[in-house]
């Protein structure tokens, strides 16, 4: 045998058969892919049916593969692992490559290459290099700081793509039913599929009822595909569970599955542009062709000031003398200007933004993923911050998915304290038959494993009613299944005793109200079997009540035995006996009480839909504070499913804001409500777990499943998935993407003040005076220190209570606000009066030659934008210590004073603003220009 086999745990190993492994003998998997691929039945039937190939696997179609090291090793070695070939993470020398593909940087490049030449041409190599190399060193700063920053980003969303993909399968090993990774699937393994599981590998159906398969991911088709032993058998990784349940064998895995080449060559599109991004790209632009046009207008203003002599060099002597002067010194002089010109491009362009959102965006990822949220589309992050109303799922979010039978009624008598040998013997029989047949779930060793729901039912049959699983299987055979699902709310069994060839058997299990509008009959508490006449009926269904206003999930059992069930396609769904009823208790989760009172004080609305009765939702929404007490009866909070979908739309559009509780829904009433929020304005948060929530999490605006009960449907049609199922992680989700949200702004604030400032500085001074008091190397200094450390400034920023203080930002605010712009405006317009005084009249004010007063003009306007934060520091290191680099003068303490105090006055100017009322409407709504609305 040829192998190569990879030091890493997740690598592939590329397996080339040559000979059969000792171990394995009877079978290669160059044949069982082959089965899968060309779904011959033919060639099924000559490997031996399921039955052979599972001989030849090794493998016990019951209890499954051995499992142990050995076992398994020697799976990996003949059939490989259940990984995937995926493309070579990308180098930082790729995001490099990228970052050198801006136009203005290679703009600067080619400018800095001029400027170096001619200055180590005209002031020889020791002093000539400074102005050249100043702005290589700026852009080489600029580049780094771009590609390491987009190049962690990058490893950061491979490292969320692991985690995603490594779903929990459940998988038989040894007759014991366990979680393990997808990624630990082996030939071989038996799984065990249900409702809105993903298929994790290509194999064959075993045994089951009902199976059918979403292959649309492979096929294209959307046609569910039903899956049985006899005419299709095969399933195909990559594929969804859309109904039934059935165990299946693995036959291959990783690259040798079918879906496997296709999945190789897909990887997560970490480029991926968020709709705020887009906004600032919009933005961006706008800024930037109002910057190329006053750059081409300073471009034309100094080249004629310079060929029409009316500029001087240092000396005080006309630079430009017609024929009389160099060529070398015109070279140099119209690189100047140039580079005078694209400065001011520099400037104009907030390269800064989209940095300023990258790191922010990714920092919130990070520190979201240990706050109990993984983030798997980057847009959520920002969108949550304007979520208006969140829908939220009850059973696992709101309540700790723990159910427990509380309450057992036989008849219309309470059964605590009483024991089941107190039922008779015949009923307690049906009851076994009832809860161990018609169930997903299992039990190995007083180990239950299924749904909460069925958890709980099973441990209680078998400690509290002394059921044998195992024994109920061994005696009856089963006929027919129909799967529970969240439209009918109930599973039902046709079965036989295998002692008993003419007598069958039907078993229903669901929603105590629909299981009772089934029955004719009932069992009362001294076994007899009575007639369900309209008192009996309504006692039952207040029985139903009490239990659900104590917040139990109310399940019924019922029965009936029939004697003929040739040609019926369905399981008989009338003139049923009601067996007895179960309350299952699902407390609610700690704090989930204050997270709801915390979306509400942040103006966000909280909605419950739950397929549970209205009398159940009502007290578990009272119980989260979704409702108060007194609310309860207030007309138009709760409704049910039905109710709301057959409103007109207008009337649906007219109550859905005020309803708080949707109980008996469908997963069209979700979907429904939901679109009627958005039509309505709204931002729309929706949890959900389940298969069935899936069309709803991906109509809304942020989709949020749940990592813990989720299906896989249901996450990979989310946006975000919350780890440990809480709600209040939905708060801190909330929270953290009006952090985001906040952060931008703040950035886009304090951007736009530079560059709104240093455009006007600069575009008036060139203009009026024939030179820019800000050069080059300064407004590159400016543009990497202000946008980088900036914007990691603002990254870093947590969390804090008084952003849930604030409404929310809804779906039609502007990026930029009034009060945005009414601080922007005042702090430029200061900025800009005392610059320009400075450069008019700075050197008579000061008493100071040209050179100082540039420094003190460019000191000013850094400490005016950082003033009394960090980089104010990096400021006196870049005058003091570099002033052959950045082209500046040492300043003595006055000028530092004088400098400082100009900065300081920023601040009471913005306090003195705040006070300043800006109107409602959006200042851009005024005009009709298409670039500015996205402000």
């Amino acid at each position: 045998m040829k192998k190569k086999i990879s030091p890493e745990p997740s690598a592939r190993i590329d397996i080339d058969v040559v000979q059969k492994h000792p171990f394995f003998s009877d079978i290669e998997q160059s044949s069982l892919t082959k089965l899968l691929k060309d779904k011959s039945l033919d060639q099924l039937a000559k490997l031996g049916g399921v039955e052979g190939i599972c001989t030849s696997l090794k493998t016990d179609h019951q209890c499954g593969i051995n499992g142990d090291p050995e076992d398994i090793g020697f799976r990996h070695e003949v059939f490989g692992r259940n990984t995937y070939r995926k493309p070579p993470t990308k180098s930082i020398f790729h995001f490099v490559w990228e970052a050198l593909k801006d136009p203005t940087i290679l703009i600067l490049l080619v400018c800095a290459a001029l400027s170096l030449g001619f200055g180590m041409k005209e002031n020889g190599p020791k002093e000539g290099w400074y102005d050249g190399g100043s702005i290589f060193v700026a852009v080489f700063l600029v580049i780094s700081v771009s590609a390491i920053s987009n190049f962690r980003q990058n490893r950061q969303f491979d490292k969320l793509s692991k985690v995603s993909s490594n779903i929990p399968v459940e998988v038989v090993r040894n007759g014991r039913r366990q979680e393990v990774s997808i990624f630990e699937i082996v030939v071989g393994d038996i799984i065990c599929l249900k409702i809105g599981d993903q298929v994790p590998a290509d194999g064959l159906f075993i045994d089951g009822h009902s199976l059918q398969v979403d292959e649309s991911s492979m096929t294209g088709e959307s046609d569910h595909v039903e899956i049985d032993g006899d005419k299709n058998p095969f399933l195909f990784s990559g594929t969804k569970v859309a109904d039934g349940y059935a165990k299946m064998l693995v036959t291959s895995v990783g690259m040798n599955t079918f879906w496997g080449e296709m999945m190789s060559t897909i990887s997560s599109d970490s480029d991926e542009q968020t709709p705020l991004q887009e906004r600032l790209n919009r933005l961006t632009s706008s800024i930037g062709k109002i910057g190329l046009a006053i750059a081409f207008l300073v471009l034309v203003v100094l080249l004629v000031r310079y060929f029409t002599g009316n500029t001087e060099n240092d000396d005080g002597i006309k630079e430009f003398n017609g024929s009389k002067t160099k060529v070398d010194d015109v070279i140099n002089a119209v690189v100047g200007i140039i580079a005078a010109a694209v400065t001011i491009v520099v400037v104009a362009i907030p390269e800064g933004l989209p940095l300023a959102v990258t790191l922010t965006l990714a920092y919130s990822m990070k520190r979201m993923m240990s706050d109990q949220a993984m983030v798997r589309k980057l847009s959520a992050c920002e969108t949550m911050g304007s979520a208006t109303t969140i829908c939220t799922d009850k059973t696992g979010t709101l309540t700790m998915n723990q159910m427990k039978v509380t309450r057992f009624w036989q008849g219309k008598e309470p059964m605590e304290g009483r024991s089941y040998t107190m039922i008779a013997s015949n009923v307690l029989e049906l009851f076994h038959q009832g809860i161990g047949l018609n169930t997903t779930g299992g039990v190995y060793k007083l180990e239950f494993s299924g749904s909460p729901t069925e958890k709980a039912i099973l441990s209680w049959a078998v400690l509290e009613l002394n059921m044998d699983m195992e024994a109920v299987k061994r005696d009856c055979n089963i006929l027919h299944v129909e799967a529970f699902n969240s439209e009918k709310k109930r599973s039902g069994v046709l079965l036989k005793k295998i002692d008993h060839a003419d007598t069958y058997h039907v078993h229903w299990k669901g929603a105590a109200e629909m299981i009772l509008a089934m029955c004719s009959h009932y069992y009362d508490s001294d076994d007899k079997m009575k007639e369900l006449n309209d008192n009996e009926r309504l006692r039952f269904d207040q029985i139903i009540q009490g239990m659900a206003a104590s917040s139990l999930r109310c399940i019924a059992f019922a029965h009936k035995q029939v004697s003929e069930v040739k040609g019926q396609k369905r399981i008989q769904e009338s003139g049923l006996s009601l067996l007895g009823l179960v309350g299952l208790k699902d407390p609610c989760r700690p704090g989930v009480k204050k997270a709801v009172e915390d979306c509400q004080y942040a103006g966000v609305s909280v909605k419950m839909i739950t397929g549970d009765n209205v009398f159940t939702a009502k007290a578990i929404a009272t119980e989260c504070g979704i409702l108060s007490p007194n609310q309860e009866a207030t007309d138009g909070l709760v409704v049910e499913g039905v109710e709301f979908r057959n409103y007109t739309e207008d009337e649906r559009m007219e109550k859905v804001e005020k309803i708080r509780v949707m109980a008996r829904s469908s997963p069209f009433d979700k979907l429904l409500m939901v679109q009627c929020l958005k039509k309505k304005g709204h931002v729309v948060a929706v949890t959900g777990d389940g298969t069935n929530d899936a069309p709803a999490l991906k109509e809304a605006d942020i989709g949020l499943s749940m990592g813990i009960q989720g299906t896989e449907v249901a996450k990979e049609s989310s946006d975000i998935v919350i780890l440990d199922d809480n709600f209040a992680s939905v708060v801190t989700v909330l929270r953290w993407g009006r952090c985001v949200y906040n952060n931008i702004q703040k950035f886009i604030q304090f951007q736009l003040t530079v560059n709104v400032a240093a455009l006007t500085i600069n575009f008036v001074a060139a203009v009026s005076a024939g030179e820019v008091p800000l050069t080059a190397v300064q407004l590159l200094w400016v543009n990497l220190i202000m946008d980088t450390l900036g914007a990691l400034a603002l990254a870093t920023e947590k969390p804090t209570k008084e952003l849930m203080e604030k409404r929310p930002v809804g779906r039609t605010e502007p990026l930029i606000s009034n009060v945005m712009w009414r601080n922007l405006l005042a702090q430029a317009l200061y900025q800009i009066s005392v610059l320009l005084i400075l450069q008019f009249r700075g050197e008579s004010i000061l008493g100071v030659d040209q050179k100082v007063n540039d420094t003190v003009i460019f000191n000013t306007f850094v400490l005016c934008q950082v003033f009394n934060e960090f980089n104010a520091l990096l400021q006196v290191v870049m005058v003091e210590f570099l002033k052959k680099f950045a082209d500046t003068e040492r300043l003595n303490w006055g000028q530092w004073g004088l400098c400082i105090g100009i900065a300081a006055a920023s601040w009471p100017i913005g306090w003195l603003v705040k006070f300043l009322p800006v109107p409602e409407r959006p200042l851009f709504s005024y005009l009709t220009l298409k670039n500015l609305r996205g402000m």
